[in-house]
């Protein structure tokens, strides 16, 4: 792929910046936390901010960020965005192909506005200590990319981690390579005696998975290596459409895109390959125990968070979604409490979470998609009780906002409004319900609820029906274009 380079001056560089910003993951290791559908980069940890949030922050500097992730998030993404003032433009993968694909359609996407820019490409669900040290690694990196070099930033490793990739750069440069140096080799995650060997001498760093390149120099280098991963990632583009905002692949050329990262596709393979060191704390939040590393601690080496009260307990963390977690005489443990799940590991063992989320899945659970609590782009419901032949659900929209007209065919509702004022049309007619007013809806008929005022809207539905799975849904119109799904 020919694409005529530009080659801006040293002071204009960081004007020609697009950040790329990946949120495709679903943070298993954070469960029960961090669900499918709501993954751990949307939240919002023992702080006003998200990750995704804090990863725009990053480079305040830098506007209108591309962000890639899939249909699932895309409402949440977008709403979070607009909380920090970012506008963003959102690519929506139909399938995960991984983190290759999802930078190509990136690339592609940022010349086809214009230009060849450099791409700071970084995933959505890391924190960074020192925004000063980050903006040196930058600096340094930008120089390297604007020569068309394909640039990592790599972290000096603090201790030997065996949960993290290394990076090999030439012999005897170590952390001193402040203005980069060329990179000799990638390594997978070392056993401890490794990653020992690794630490002393000094020429290895972690994987930080961040990068900066030209958006041509990353597209012509994967037409070189991995042609089929550029055809199918530029067919999927090509063929992509505007919905709601949000630029969506083709589903049927993206499925066909081979699944690889970044790593593997690229890096490994290309002669281009430079890294710039990233001299200051890096954590990728990958599971509870990096979590409780990163958090703030008492006395005793515990991270509280939300209503918990501790006696004699020590290294460990607590984590409470509403309900009290009360705790005597633990040491190294890590207790989490959700609304419908509560998680107690031992430190050393987090790592096993991801395989007990994925039995979740294997018995045909619900726990590891979504919390009780589900977002929506209109608000979200709450499941807060549940029986033979009912289901009560706290049901909050947004003002201005509407949920889908729809019908069921096997269950009524009825509606009573807690807040606010709500809009209902039933078969066709609407009618204004307020507070500690109520109404009925059948079964099979057609049916809107919109928030017509300017605070959220609270109301209680009951369900009642032989059947109340979310699939029972027939939409006829929606205004976030989600005709095809049943979600409501």
């Amino acid at each position: 792929m020919d694409i005529k380079q530009q080659q801006p001056s040293a002071p204009s560089l960081m004007a020609n910046v697009v950040p790329v910003i990946l949120s495709g993951g679903s943070g298993t290791r954070l469960w029960p936390t961090s669900r499918k559908k709501f993954p751990k980069q949307l939240l919002k940890l023992n702080g006003a901010k998200s990750m995704i949030q804090r990863t725009v922050d990053r480079v305040p500097h830098l506007q209108n960020p591309i962000v890639v992730c899939n249909e699932e998030q895309r409402f949440m993404i977008a709403k979070q965005l607009q909380e920090v003032d970012c506008r963003a433009t959102l690519i929506i993968e139909p399938c995960s192909r991984n983190t290759a694909p999802a930078i190509a359609v990136a690339a592609l996407q940022a010349i086809s506005e214009g230009g060849d820019p450099l791409l700071l490409v970084q995933p959505a669900d890391h924190l960074i200590g020192d925004q000063e040290a980050f903006q040196v690694a930058l600096d340094a990196a930008l120089l390297l990319a604007d020569s068309d070099k394909i640039v990592t930033f790599g972290v000096p490793p603090a201790v030997a981690d065996t949960g993290f990739g290394y990076i090999k750069v030439s012999a005897g440069s170590g952390g001193s390579c402040s203005e980069g140096e060329r990179i000799e080799r990638f390594v997978e995650k070392p056993d401890l005696a490794t990653a020992n060997e690794y630490l002393s001498s000094g020429d290895y760093f972690w994987n930080s998975g961040m990068f900066l390149f030209k958006a041509s120099v990353y597209l012509n280098e994967l037409q070189k290596h991995n042609p089929e991963m550029f055809s199918h990632c530029q067919q999927a583009h090509a063929q992509s459409a505007v919905q709601a905002g949000a630029l969506c692949l083709s589903e049927a050329a993206f499925a066909l895109c081979p699944s690889d990262s970044i790593d593997y596709a690229i890096m490994e393979k290309t002669d281009s390959a430079w890294l710039v060191p990233l001299n200051t704390s890096w954590k990728d939040l990958g599971n509870w125990s990096a979590m409780w590393e990163a958090a703030d601690k008492d006395d005793d080496d515990n991270v509280q968070w939300g209503d918990v009260l501790a006696e004699d307990c020590e290294s460990s963390f607590f984590q409470s979604d509403g309900r009290l977690i009360a705790a005597i005489g633990v040491k190294d443990l890590i207790v989490v409490d959700t609304k419908d799940a509560i998680l107690v590991a031992d430190k050393s063992r987090v790592h096993e979470v991801k395989s007990l989320v994925a039995r979740l899945e294997q018995q045909g659970r619900t726990e590891h998609l979504s919390h009780r609590e589900v977002m929506r782009p209109w608000g979200s419901y709450d499941s807060i009780g549940q029986g033979h032949r009912f289901q009560v659900k706290l049901i909050k929209v947004n003002p201005g906002e509407s949920l889908s007209l729809q019908m069921h065919h096997y269950r009524a509702e009825h509606w009573i409004v807690v807040s606010g004022t709500a809009l209902v049309e039933r078969d066709g007619e609407e009618q204004l319900v307020s507070e500690n007013e109520s109404v009925y809806i059948q079964i099979g008929q057609r049916h809107r609820l919109t928030n017509p005022g300017c605070l959220p809207l609270q109301l209680i539905e009951v369900q009642s029906g032989c059947y109340l799975g979310e699939d029972d849904i027939v939409r006829f119109s929606d205004n976030y274009n989600r005709v095809q799904d049943v979600s409501a």
